[in-house]
């Protein structure tokens, strides 16, 4: 009767105070009775709650939650959790365990089975020496996983678990690969406690995608807005991951340094570089001690070639925590910045010994065995991401790269299409794919996937190039020149014309086509361009001889050239030729 008042007591406490989003004194309540709840049991996810409580006005002495009822079962086991507990917190979890089989509360009943699974958990990670080592997925195992679940599964039968041990039924179910299941328990957790945020991230690893989102019953709380904005920015959704966290700013957690690193994560997937830069900065001025989300940051100074603060991230980190696996990444990305790949590779090593399912650590690795050449640990690296997280299309990607320089089109064209999944609108997964096509002799694949490249906005100013290039393969002149325009005017206009070696690859065939078409006004602006280039100025030069020759012939009327085309599997914009003179290099 007890185990039932008190479930009865969590039941309603929670379904009472998740009511309106707009009442931030109950949702500050909310918080810390969840954030009690959690550290006496030993769960680390608390600390997120923690970050949003703090964000919040603090409440007065009258108006705090009052603490969970005490039954005689908590009573008859307080002794032996508290000698339980203080172990745990050792991570002496066997010796935990020990004085805990015989207790009956369901607060160390969880107990009981939290340090049977985390146990577990260290006897597996112990056994995985190397991170690098031959052992393929299945052969290291918790071998607590198999009791735990039959014993847990009584207990759920009976309808005697509440919402922790709810959410240990469901992690053990997921590490079992019993996923459907795990899905099933994982909602009824929430439903039976939906504050406790490592739920939502536990069932958060098993969406694979906004179909399978939108066909979850998940309980009507507040925290369902911030675990939607964390599903949409993990399924690539940016736009609306952002308003969902703008909107939570909005609703009264603007202090949150929670929310301000999700934006800059979000604003990082879709390489909005100097907005995401500018919020790791924010979030360091409130937070100079943060370590969590740094190995992002790192990435970003990585990308924009900033050594000097990389190293000073680098040093501040070690200062706080050397041993912590964010600072590792952040240290090998500073090795790889300064092209010591093999000191970079060590330190990412370092951040796998200290958490073998650190996703970040094992891409890195890929790509500095990729810069290496070692093309097997590359592919082991890559392969120990996706096993972590299905979703990271960094992995996909460094697959497809390395079976490229491997010359396996068959493999490449796999990886990118799954990468191409998981990143629809990048246009660097759709060129990829475009290679792998042409190199598959499917060259009408190669036009679409290229053309959708640039449709999409191609950030390396490379898919219309490619597209000009295969047309011209293909002795279709009138498209090749029409995609050699589009890229000469994209380059121009984003002034990066002087940097980019094939802006004379295209001055130079357009010169030549016009002059074959007889525009020889336009002809001779591409060889005076052409002039321009170092390794064109000697064609420009005879074009415009040849120019010179026939100047003063009586010039026939040229074909229209922006006519539309037939037998083609490209769209065309109508674009006059004349438009490259307003572009000046």
């Amino acid at each position: 009767q007890n185990k039932i008042n008190v479930l009865a007591w969590q039941n309603t406490k929670m379904a009472a105070l998740c009511a309106e989003f707009g009442d931030l004194v109950q949702i500050k309540k909310q918080l810390i009775s969840v954030i009690s709840l959690c550290k006496d049991r030993g769960l680390l996810h608390s600390a997120k709650a923690s970050e949003l409580a703090f964000a919040l006005d603090p409440l007065p002495k009258d108006e705090l939650p009052s603490p969970p009822p005490f039954t005689e079962e908590d009573a008859q086991d307080l002794d032996a959790v508290t000698l339980a507990k203080s172990y745990f917190d050792l991570k002496e979890y066997d010796r935990a365990a020990y004085f805990l089989r015989a207790c009956c509360s369901q607060k160390a009943y969880f107990l009981y089975m939290y340090s049977r699974y985390l146990s577990g958990e260290k006897k597996k990670d112990d056994e995985t020496v190397d991170s690098l080592g031959p052992l393929e997925k299945g052969q290291v195992r918790n071998e607590a996983l198999r009791e735990l679940r039959v014993e847990l599964s009584k207990k759920h039968s009976a309808g005697e678990l509440d919402g922790f041990a709810l959410y240990l039924y469901g992690v053990v179910l997921r590490k079992l690969d019993l996923l459907k299941e795990a899905v099933d328990v994982l909602v009824e957790a929430l439903h039976a406690l939906p504050l406790h945020w490592g739920a939502w991230l536990e069932l958060s690893n098993l969406v694979t995608n906004i179909d399978m989102l939108k066909s979850l019953s998940l309980p009507d709380c507040w925290v369902k807005d911030f675990f939607m904005a964390q599903m949409y920015t993990e399924l690539q959704m940016i736009k609306e991951a952002l308003q969902k966290y703008h909107s939570l700013i909005q609703g009264g957690f603007s202090k949150s340094t929670y929310i301000i690193s999700q934006i800059a994560v979000a604003y990082h997937n879709i390489r909005d570089i100097d907005q995401a830069l500018a919020l790791f900065n924010e979030l360091r001025e409130q937070d100079p001690c943060r370590i969590d989300n740094m190995d992002t940051f790192s990435n970003l100074l990585y990308v924009k070639g900033m050594k000097p603060e990389l190293s000073y991230l680098a040093h501040n980190l070690v200062e706080i925590d050397k041993y912590r696996v964010e600072t590792c990444c952040v240290i090998g990305n500073y090795y790889s910045l300064r092209s010591q790949h093999e000191k970079a590779a060590l330190y990412f090593q370092r951040a796998l010994k200290l958490n073998p399912r650190c996703l970040g650590a094992w891409t890195l690795m890929g790509h500095e065995y990729m810069e290496m050449k070692n093309t097997s640990a590359a592919i082991q690296a890559y392969r120990h991401a996706i096993e972590v997280n299905k979703r990271d299309y960094r992995a996909w990607y460094g697959l497809g790269q390395t079976y490229e320089i491997l010359k396996m089109p068959f493999y490449c064209l796999y990886y990118y299409r799954k990468a191409h999944q998981l990143r629809p609108n990048d246009s660097r997964m759709l060129v990829a794919l475009g290679e792998s096509y042409e190199k598959l002799s499917q060259q009408g694949e190669a036009k679409k996937c290229y053309w959708r490249a640039y449709s999409v906005g191609d950030v390396e100013k490379m898919a219309l190039l490619k597209l000009a290039k295969l047309h011209e393969q293909l002795n279709e002149s009138d498209d090749a020149a029409r995609c050699y325009m589009f890229y000469i005017q994209d380059i121009f206009s984003c002034a990066e014309q002087l940097e980019h070696a094939e802006v004379s690859t295209a001055l130079r065939y357009l010169g030549q086509y016009y002059f074959k078409n007889k525009l020889y006004d336009e002809a001779s602006l591409c060889a005076q361009r052409c002039c321009d280039y170092n390794d064109a100025r000697e064609e420009g030069k005879a074009l415009l001889r040849q120019i010179s020759q026939v100047r003063d012939q009586t010039e026939t009327p040229s074909a229209d050239l922006f006519a539309p085309l037939s037998n083609n599997n490209t769209p065309v914009r109508r674009v006059s030729p004349l438009n490259l003179i307003s572009f000046t290099p």
